[in-house]
């Protein structure tokens, strides 16, 4: 295992690089392999796609996590993060697809209908890609019939639920309620999260987790698979 190339990425991944021509959080990185650059490199270098993964993306972000939570990073700053590990997924997918690595099952995830807002919504998205998930990303403003469709097309064992207004928030109990009568509420995990909602809002329409950003949403999904 090339330890320096893998070490490398994950720097860059905190530094939120994406291209060798980004700047970084420090100072003279401009112009420095990036991400794409590093990743494609491994790649050519015949690394493990399973430990780019998990040994260069994956700790990263949990740095990422551990800034973010201690006030260092802002949401611009973990979106950045977060594009990095989306744009090496991207990358390394058919090499992962190649080597057999299962997926950790489909989620489907979007923002609620009458709802515009998803950078909350895209962090999640990419960090579960990166955390091994297949995803299936709605978009923003999807009718309550879409996201139904959606796990039921998919057969999705999760379904994430995000909306930023009170007044939106209060579909994601009628998409329970949906999910119930399609008969499939029992077969799909669901998850709210945004900033009106809590886990005391996630009680009261029924469903199984509220997850205040994306990091404690990967958290709680390995919960529900042990």
């Amino acid at each position: 295992m090339d330890k320096p190339l893998l070490e490398k990425i994950a720097f860059n991944v905190i530094q939120g690089r994406v291209e060798a021509e980004d700047e970084g959080f420090d100072e003279g990185l401009e112009g420095e392999p990036a991400v794409t650059e590093l990743v494609k490199d491994a790649l050519k270098d015949g690394i493990d796609p399973k430990s780019i993964l998990l040994d260069a993306l994956t700790e990263s972000m949990e740095v990422v996590g551990e800034k973010y939570d201690r006030g260092e990073y802002l949401i611009p700053d973990m979106l950045a993060s977060a594009e990095c590990v989306g744009v090496a997924m991207d990358l390394l997918s058919p090499y992962l697809i190649k080597a057999g690595v299962q997926t950790k099952g489909k989620f489907v995830i979007g923002t609620v209908a009458g709802d515009l807002h998803d950078i909350g919504k895209n962090i999640v998205a990419i960090m579960l890609k990166g955390a091994g998930y297949e995803v299936v990303d709605l978009g923003a403003d999807v009718p309550t019939d879409r996201i139904i469709e959606a796990v039921k097309e998919h057969q999705a064992p999760y379904l994430g639920l995000s909306a930023l207004l009170t007044t939106t928030m209060r579909l994601m109990g009628d998409i329970v309620e949906k999910l119930k009568e399609e008969g499939v509420r029992d077969k799909v995990k669901v998850l709210i999260g945004g900033a009106p909602t809590s886990q005391e809002y996630a009680d009261q329409i029924g469903a199984d987790a509220h997850c205040k950003d994306a990091f404690q949403a990967i958290d709680l999904l390995k919960t529900m698979a042990s």
